[in-house]
């Protein structure tokens, strides 16, 4: 009875067929496409118009400090402390209380992905692979968005890294906004992972012409500059 009365509810909101369209998504078939994106680390940002936010302690993640994601990200304390663990640089931006409010993770190697899309990430010479990052919806749409790159830009060319290269989801539009006011640049290629009866995965790279985000692109307004360090 409760599945059929969430289904209704649902049914009610999105309606029929973005009802029938999720349900063939979960269980029978299911395509996602990652692009590729990539940014030098020396660049100048471009201006953008975010808000400020409170000042908030930068530390280093590690698998002793990862309780400390308990409040706005409780289920992800296990895998905090795993990738720690695995070697990952890992930043968490903390407030006042100790809690983590936003955190980022950056690797040099290829990196292998067993929380999420399943798949393996390869990493070239001078690259780090940008991944995880994530903020309490408080924090959204202000300037930690920035920092929290900048600083980990920062942190991996100490360790001799010119380039970033991270993998945005097709349908996140407001991931993709946020690649484009960070100077991303396409690198016209695409990790596709296909999954069926919610059980089985496989995995193609394919590649593109042009560009897939023209129409996401606007002029920025006039504003403050933010430099990468």
């Amino acid at each position: 009875m409760d599945i059929l009365q969430k289904l209704s509810g649902h049914i009610r909101r999105k309606g029929l067929r973005a009802t029938f369209a999720k349900i063939r998504r979960m269980y029978i078939f299911a395509h996602r496409q990652l692009l590729w994106m990539e940014r030098d680390l020396v660049s100048p940002v471009p201006p953008h118009s975010l808000k400020p936010y409170p000042p908030l302690r930068v530390m280093d993640i590690t698998a002793d400090n990862a309780s400390a994601f308990t409040r706005y990200f409780g289920d992800r304390v296990g895998v905090m402390a795993e990738l720690a663990s695995e070697g990952h640089t890992g930043h968490m931006h903390v407030d006042e209380q100790g809690d983590a409010v936003a955190f980022i993770w950056g690797t040099p190697r290829d990196y292998l992905d067993r929380h999420y899309y399943g798949c393996r990430f390869p990493v070239k010479p001078g690259e780090f692979f940008e991944f995880g990052g994530e903020m309490a919806r408080a924090y959204w749409g202000t300037e930690l968005s920035v920092d929290v790159q900048l600083l980990m830009w920062k942190a991996m060319a100490m360790k001799g890294c010119s380039k970033v290269v991270d993998v945005c989801d097709s349908t996140n539009l407001p991931a993709l906004k946020l690649h484009l006011r960070m100077g991303y640049t396409e690198q016209r290629r695409i990790m596709n992972i296909y999954t069926l009866f919610g059980r089985w995965r496989f995995y193609r790279e394919t590649y593109y012409s042009g560009s897939r985000l023209t129409a996401l692109r606007q002029t920025p307004r006039p504003s403050v500059k933010a430099t990468a360090a």
